[in-house]
């Protein structure tokens, strides 16, 4: 351990990878388009999607993705390229076919990602002209953040994050990209995720640190309960960095563990944050509870409760509504024990004891409340188990986006 170092997060590209995003014509103006290679090929792992409706390009990727390796994703926005039958299929297949002709790949080591409006086919010769100029920008307009708006939808920003360690002699970049605004619920969401890494770790390792990670970030997002078609987490590692290869159950694993965790936390909350019409992120810290099950449980209902989350937006502190959520989540626990807060950058207020109501300072709370980022604690007083979960609140903008969400 005492060959680590953590390096200050400078957001940057992984040794070997290149990345871009261009204007395909999928949309009318913005970028739609957008290409991740790696000169040599990668150690893969990915999460998908728990929607039993699942988009082609989930399904074409699950299958290319069995080997654990691949070289290049190609990803459009715009279009969900879902609900499209054989003939969105094909189209996915063409893609990745071109896209592994220009590159000089093989079919399997290219994996697919769509986005977008579902039940719409996509416009399959105007994407495979971009493709073309893709490859051209590789080496003339290699730009992460491009890429990052390539692949945006009804995001307001571009969500990227770096995180540089040191192991031994060798410094390890992991850089994630994702996108994702609407339409976001635990067990992924429709968001796009991928991290870019020129770690040297092995298969078994990659897969089985997605996982965890997953686990501990995206699914504990919540914008508004409804779950993707489209939803993919994909891991490269490339192994350009040259450390030792990294294996389960050391020390090199739990740092890299570590990082992964770091980068996908801040992409989760940026997810949050951008929530369609939201102006609050809220945090749920779950403390104390029987199981982690049971704290995760807790704190992805509260999460995801309409009323937690219009209360919120009208910095009213109605926790009744977050005991409720708690109650009909199926966690376990006793509501006659657990103690509420509310926390922002403006203060600290408790509003329940013990389940019941305590007097507290009906004008703090709304003071609290009137801050960006809000954080609600719920102390079971059980056992040692906690859980963090990440949501936003519920405006009237959202109605309005997703109102108009294909015009």
């Amino acid at each position: 351990m005492e060959n680590l170092e953590v390096i200050e997060e400078i957001v940057s590209i992984p040794t070997g990878f290149k990345v871009t995003g261009i204007h395909a014509g999928i949309k009318k103006a913005k970028k739609d388009l957008g290409l991740i290679y790696s000169k040599s090929k990668a150690n893969a792992a990915a999460v998908f999607t728990t929607n039993k409706v699942k988009a082609a390009s989930v399904l074409l990727s699950m299958n290319n993705v069995i080997n654990n390796e691949a070289q290049a994703i190609i990803v459009n926005s715009g279009n969900a390229n879902a609900c499209t039958g054989e003939k969105g299929y094909q189209d996915a297949v063409k893609i990745v076919e071109k896209t592994a002709s220009i590159l000089n790949l093989s079919f399997e080591d290219v994996l697919i990602c769509s986005t977008g409006v579902i039940g719409v086919t996509l416009p399959l010769e105007r994407i495979l002209v971009g493709i073309e100029e893709l490859y051209k920008n590789l080496d003339n307009n290699s730009n992460l953040e491009d890429f990052a708006y390539s692949i945006m939808t009804t995001d307001t920003f571009p969500k990227i994050y770096s995180k540089k360690v040191q192991i031994n002699d060798r410094i390890i970049t992991l850089t994630g990209v994702a996108k994702g605004s609407g339409m976001i619920h635990p067990n992924m969401a429709t968001m796009l995720s991928f991290i870019l890494t020129d770690a040297n770790i092995s298969k078994d390792a990659l897969c089985s640190s997605l996982k965890r990670s997953v686990n501990k970030t995206y699914n504990m997002v919540s914008v508004d309960g409804d779950t993707s078609t489209n939803d993919t987490t994909i891991i490269l590692a490339n192994g350009e960095a040259k450390n030792d290869e990294i294996v389960q159950d050391t020390w090199q694993f739990d740092i890299f563990q570590s990082a992964l965790d770091e980068v996908n936390t801040h992409l989760a909350k940026m997810i949050a944050m951008d929530g369609e019409g939201a102006t609050k992120v809220i945090e749920i810290q779950v403390l104390n509870a029987i199981s982690k099950e049971d704290a995760n449980l807790i704190a992805r209902s509260i999460a995801k409760s309409n009323l937690v989350k219009t209360a919120i937006f009208g910095q009213d502190a109605n926790w009744g509504r977050i005991m409720a959520a708690a109650g009909y989540s199926g966690a376990n626990f006793n509501p006659n024990k657990v103690d509420i807060w509310f926390i922002s950058s403006k203060g600290k207020v408790q509003v329940c004891e013990d389940g019941h109501f305590i007097v507290f300072s009906e004008e703090l709370a709304k003071h609290i409340l009137s801050c960006k980022e809000i954080v609600i604690v719920l102390d079971l007083k059980e056992g040692n188990s906690q859980a963090i979960a990440w949501g936003c609140d519920l405006t009237y903008d959202y109605v309005k986006i997703n109102g108009g969400y294909r015009s």
